[in-house]
């Protein structure tokens, strides 16, 4: 399973390095250290506090998240595949994002909850694109 830096998780959250230290020092999100002693998150509690952060819209530490061209980097918080088709929810900073698309797509891009994943908005559709 892949994990984040606080960095990371703060530019996936869309609020600053710091917001993401002080929610881990008062056990909003639990962190781990790696050999380097370097704070991670483990990248499925990450989906789930991203979720969290996107539903509670009176927080005043949450800064505004805007997409470049039509972007939403975010983290993948759900994939629920069918036969045929698949839905993958992604949560950028505020925005909760679902797209339907092909099972064969989803498989070939190896989605999964907890991992960096794009979704580029044109007109109706959503694209996901797999960081």
């Amino acid at each position: 399973m892949q994990s984040y830096t606080i960095g990371q998780a703060a530019r996936l959250l869309g609020v600053s390095p710091d917001t993401v230290r002080r929610w881990a020092d008062g056990g909003r999100v639990a962190t781990h250290r790696d050999e380097g002693g370097r704070r991670l998150i483990d990248g499925r509690d990450l989906a789930a506090f991203s979720i969290e952060v996107g539903q509670s819209s009176n927080s005043e530490e949450e800064v505004p998240y805007t997409s470049v061209r039509n972007a939403f980097p975010g983290i993948v918080t759900a994939v629920k595949l069918g036969d045929v088709a698949a839905q993958v929810e992604i949560q950028a900073g505020p925005h909760r994002l679902v797209s339907l698309l092909t099972r064969e797509a989803v498989e070939e891009l190896g989605l999964e909850v907890g991992m960096q994943a794009t979704a580029r908005v044109k007109s109706t559709s959503v694209h996901v694109d797999r960081t």
